[in-house]
């Protein structure tokens, strides 16, 4: 059985330069040479899908410039489904310039272009007409048509993968409904949650604080993630029922231990010190008034 994967994500162009060593701030360097590759998170998954056997089918918005046309046709030549891309009037096709280094090293300089132009309403019809058994998406377009995705999807029942790259900080992961699975790299994890995931305890440490960040608990025994899971024979359904109480499980733990340190901090600290500031401030009233002042500002703070 062929599954549908529909990528709803990221196209860019590719200028990639070989160099002995990168250029420091105000230096240039001469290159070895150079050479325009098609690229972007969401296109090379698309391809990859396609060259694994599965039916690929591409969401993404290009340029109406050359280097889109390129890329059209490069893609059909992959067998990779084109028809929910668009073409911008108004911005032209992303470009990645890519300066490699001698020792693998690279720099990476991304220009988002048309990528900004894939919108809800087009993901939406991409969605809706290709009645796909799995999206797959990146954060190199616009994070509002990631939410409405991750909400059709949660909807439908249908997985949703999220290759959590490029990560920012400033991206409220809570936002998010349901996936299937968020998967972002290790400097990723340290952007979104603060923790380096450098050690076995960082790393269950960064993993739990990225659980209260993503609800994905819920899609893991949908009939179609069970299904999807079971045919490549990563995971049965007892597996994920298992997997998906676990992660309830520790959720609840978390939660009962933070609720049991608020109710202690209300009442050794909270409390004992709102009582301590109304006394206080009661006993003002009473000395103000006795004196025959006004004593009204202090009665509106109490």
């Amino acid at each position: 059985m062929q599954y549908k994967i529909l990528t709803v994500s990221s196209a860019n162009m590719d200028l990639n330069m070989r160099v002995k060593d990168a250029p420091v701030k105000g230096q240039t360097v001469f290159g070895r040479n150079y050479c325009y590759v098609p690229g972007g998170k969401g296109a090379n998954s698309a391809v990859a899908v396609a060259k694994l056997g599965g039916s690929s089918y591409f969401c993404a918005s290009l340029g109406n410039d050359s280097n889109g046309k390129a890329l059209l046709n490069f893609y059909k030549s992959l067998s990779v489904r084109t028809d929910y891309i668009s073409f911008s009037s108004d911005r032209p096709t992303g470009l990645a310039t890519v300066t490699v280094e001698d020792d693998g090293a690279n720099r990476i300089t991304v220009f988002s272009g048309a990528n900004l132009s894939l919108s809800p309403v087009i993901a939406a019809d991409a969605f809706g007409k290709a009645c796909p058994d799995a999206v797959l998406c990146h954060f190199e377009i616009p994070f509002e048509t990631v939410t409405h995705l991750s909400r059709l999807c949660y909807e439908a029942g249908v997985p949703m993968f999220i290759d959590a790259g490029p990560a920012d900080k400033n991206i409220n992961l809570r936002a998010l409904s349901p996936v299937c699975v968020f998967s972002p790299n290790e400097t990723e994890t340290e952007i979104f949650t603060g923790i380096s995931p450098d050690t076995e305890k960082n790393c269950v440490a960064a993993v739990n604080k990225l659980k209260s960040m993503v609800a994905a608990t819920e899609a893991l025994t949908t009939d179609k993630a069970v299904k999807l899971f079971g045919e490549f024979n990563i995971m049965t359904k007892d597996e994920l029922e298992i997997r998906s109480e676990i992660l309830y499980a520790t959720y609840s733990l978390s939660i009962n231990i933070e609720a049991l340190t608020m109710i202690d901090m209300a009442s050794k600290d909270i409390l004992p010190a709102v009582v301590k500031y109304t006394t206080e401030l009661a006993a003002s009233i009473n000395e103000v008034t006795s004196a025959g002042a006004d004593a009204s500002v202090q009665k509106e703070m109490l």
